[in-house]
């Protein structure tokens, strides 16, 4: 019953939020903080318990949980940890802690409804990585959808009197929405196709991994899941409604968006298509490869063209998570273990960098770099992690980031020589952009400074004087949650075996992730 609570801490968490919030404000945080720390104790009370005789898939499972839902369907509740899915639910549940702790005492996220809807959101997710019956993993998949766009269209920006949050929660809903549509088709026609050959018509994945299908029918029903996991990853060119969306939802969505959402589009890449459909992904592998090179130059490019330092952190992510793309497709362990640890170490990372661009946003009111600089002379606790932050983005030495893109692109060598080394650049290119936000954010020049000392900001689309010395820097609070997601990147940059010998055996028991 492990799983269950897993899945059900977050729910109750948030209705608990929902339906008490309104006694006193400090409820609607505290409900979801506890039942999310209950995860974070059940997931490393399995983990220290180690790996249970449960052979599922090939592999061994920690934990499962199985109960006839509509067995004339063959539905099931089907859910199982192994070492993929418990790595990525610690992920999921120590970044959703830190973004309640984060905004704990914001005013500008209180509502019960908010964190009702975040919590939903969370318990999606944790659901995508737990359910290994197909028809239950599409509904985990649609739950994270509904409440996603309540947090963009009903907490996002006010630019534009709301509009702007408006459009891109719509586009959000629609690639989400008809991709999803996608994967629900391919879902039923791997599910008749297996009943009609065998007598047996189930959503277990494990069932349906042996399925005889032909070349032609492999590809067409792959298509069907491989579009709605790029949607969510994202991969180009279906990545066009992220910078839209990461840049109008409120702070704590956004993290969630880019530090957790997009992982579970890398999960059911590795869980789903290269284990249901190895024949037709060895057969597109190239294809993904190019599109994923494509991703990591692309993304870095147009993140050094941008003067939102928001817009500029989500292109970011375009391109680490081009990385994680090309890992998976090289067919091999090394840079799909650098892809698992990636994804790791990017949610953590990207988190930590977003919610430094919002200590800037909120201290200055501005996120316009051509009106920002000097910082770190004024603000050195805010700037000192901001920059931190920014140097794990371009790689630096010891942090996660940088051990796990040398994996894949050490695994890659192997693949495609050529691709490999366009892909390296993209290490180059991200230096260009981490350092362009350390420059114009925390150092260089105070533009628009007067002789007073103030500092020229533009706030939609005026220009307002902020007294820099008047800015407060990061509470004690704010600093130590800045250096424990710091600490956590470079634990998985200095020493990932723990997290490699996680996912290795998983790895090896995919028939895509054998070298």
């Amino acid at each position: 019953m492990y799983l269950a609570i897993l899945i059900c801490g977050p729910i109750v968490g948030g209705l608990l939020a929902w339906l008490f919030g309104r006694v006193g404000k400090v409820w609607v945080r505290v409900w979801p903080l506890l039942f999310l720390l209950l995860d974070l104790g059940i997931l490393v009370a399995l983990w220290i318990k180690g790996v249970s005789p449960l052979t599922l898939g090939g592999h061994q499972f920690y934990t499962e949980l199985s109960l006839p839902w509509i067995p004339v369907l063959g539905m099931s509740v089907h859910l199982a940890l192994d070492g993929l899915s418990l790595a990525l639910s610690l992920l999921t549940v120590f970044v959703g802690i830190v973004v309640i702790a984060a905004f704990w005492k914001s005013g500008r996220s209180h509502d019960p409804f908010f964190y009702f809807n975040l919590s939903l959101v969370l318990a999606g997710i944790l659901g995508t990585f737990l359910a290994v019956d197909l028809f239950l993993f599409f509904l985990f998949w649609e739950l994270m959808l509904v409440p996603t766009y309540f947090l963009i269209v009903a907490w996002g920006s006010e630019a534009d009197d709301g509009r702007k949050r408006q459009a891109a929660g719509f586009k959000f809903f629609v690639f989400t929405q008809v991709s999803g549509l996608l994967m629900l088709v391919a879902i039923l026609a791997l599910y008749f196709i297996h009943g009609t050959s065998t007598g047996t018509y189930t959503f277990d994945l494990f069932a349906l991994m042996g399925t005889k299908l032909s070349g032609t029918t492999s590809l067409l029903i792959m298509l069907g899941f491989l579009i709605a996991f790029a949607v969510k990853l994202p991969v180009v060119p279906f990545h066009s409604w992220l910078p839209d969306t990461y840049t109008e939802a409120p702070l704590p969505a956004t993290i969630v968006l880019a530090g957790l959402m997009s992982k579970t589009g890398a999960y059911g890449l590795l869980r789903f298509v290269l284990p249901l459909f190895h024949d037709s992904a060895v057969r597109i592998a190239p294809v993904m490869l190019i599109l994923g090179v494509v991703g990591i130059v692309y993304g870095a490019v147009l993140a050094f063209g941008q003067t939102d330092l928001k817009r500029l952190i989500a292109y970011t992510s375009v391109s680490h998570l081009g990385f994680v793309l090309v890992g998976i497709f090289s067919m091999n362990q090394i840079a799909q273990e650098g892809a698992i640890l990636l994804m790791l170490s990017h949610g953590v990372a990207t988190a930590g960098l977003f919610l430094a661009g919002g200590y800037v946003e909120e201290r200055t009111g501005t996120r316009n770099l051509d009106s920002l600089g000097g910082l770190f002379s004024v603000v050195p606790k805010l700037g000192g992690t901001g920059i931190v932050f920014a140097l794990i983005a371009l790689g630096v030495p010891g942090s996660g980031n940088f051990l796990s893109e040398i994996l894949v692109v050490v695994g890659t060598f192997q693949a495609n020589l050529v691709l490999a080394i366009i892909a390296s650049t993209g290490m180059v290119f991200s230096v260009i952009y981490a350092l362009w936000i350390i420059q114009k954010s925390f150092h260089g020049p105070r533009p628009g400074e007067t002789q007073s000392g103030a500092h020229g900001a533009r706030v939609s689309g005026h220009t307002a004087a902020i007294s820099l010395p008047a800015l407060k820097d990061l509470s004690l609070f704010e600093t130590a949650l800045s250096v424990l997601m710091i600490l956590v990147v470079f634990w998985l940059g200095i020493y990932p075996q723990p997290f490699l010998h996680l996912v290795a055996a998983v790895l090896q028991s995919f028939q895509g992730g054998i070298a």
